[in-house]
């Protein structure tokens, strides 16, 4: 019978054989993720034998990770600020640098009467931003949209287990929302040029999401489609929040070069690259 130590050592192995990073801490955490355990109980109980369910549960997770298959769709969930998120192939993988935008933006909104407002989180994926801006502000009324219903099935789920009281509209960009304005916008669109995405890595390009990840135009075309768009879908000094591309910045201030906006500026995340684009209406 095998014990927690012989199916570590094996795991490992599988995944330096298959050239995935880091691959004692991704046995690790597979391992002790399957069996319900912290990882430095693996080393408390090496010695451990395990049933035939367990292994098989195990060995099946690391032979996914070693296809590629990130953890955190192995795993089936990912932490987000306060917030716990079923993931899926239908939706992407929530990045820090998300996390931060959603920083940057309760730091905003803490400054602002809120009551009666409302946001929209656009191509919302698995509703990371929309979600977590929720529960931060329960006075905000969110209401969450994407293009894929996988995605939109994700967002309603999360929702439901994060008990956020928003609401998730089907349709592309800001077609479900004609007739309707709004005080808050926050959009993390496709942003990656089909150049870039063929040398991303294997993990990203197989597994997750093409759809939320590329866009035409060398990764600007929903960014051109807001420019002409979005300002018949704001009231006065509604602000607009999207993420980019590192290497965007100067294309989204010339396609927002306009007397509508008091203030276009690009910020930056914690390693100081170009990462997210801030709007305020006049």
């Amino acid at each position: 019978m095998k014990t927690l130590k012989d199916l570590l050592g094996e795991s490992i192995l599988i995944l330096e054989q298959n050239q995935i990073k880091n691959a004692r801490r991704q046995a690790e955490e597979v391992i002790a993720d399957a069996l319900e355990m912290k990882r430095l109980d693996l080393y408390l109980q090496f010695d451990r034998p395990l049933n035939e369910k367990e292994l098989e549960k195990c060995e099946n997770r690391i032979v996914r990770r070693s296809r590629g298959e990130p953890v955190q769709y192995i795993k089936g969930s990912v932490a987000f600020l306060d917030c716990v998120l079923c993931v899926n192939s239908d939706v992407l993988i929530p990045r820090q640098e998300t996390e931060i935008l959603v920083s940057k933006m309760i730091a905003q909104l803490e400054k602002e009467e809120r009551r009666g407002k409302i946001f929209w989180d656009i191509c919302s994926g698995s509703g990371c931003i929309g979600i977590a801006i929720k529960k931060k502000f329960p006075e905000l009324t969110v209401v969450l949209s994407d293009l894929s219903r996988g995605a939109l099935k994700m967002a309603e789920k999360n929702a439901n287990c994060n008990r956020a009281a928003v609401t998730c509209v089907h349709g592309d960009l800001l077609e479900p929302f004609k007739g309707k304005k709004a005080d808050y916008i926050v959009c993390n669109p496709p942003y990656v040029s089909e150049e870039d995405y063929v040398v991303l890595e294997r993990e990203v390009k197989n597994h997750e999401p093409k759809m939320a990840l590329v866009a035409e135009n060398k990764g600007l075309l929903f960014y051109q489609r807001f420019a002409q768009e979005i300002s018949n879908y704001l009231n006065p000094q509604a602000k607009v929040w999207f993420e980019m591309g590192d290497r965007q910045g100067d294309a989204l201030l010339e396609l927002f070069n306009s007397p509508l906006w008091r203030t276009a500026r690009v910020e930056n995340d914690w390693s100081q690259k170009n990462r997210f684009f801030f709007l305020e209406m006049e």
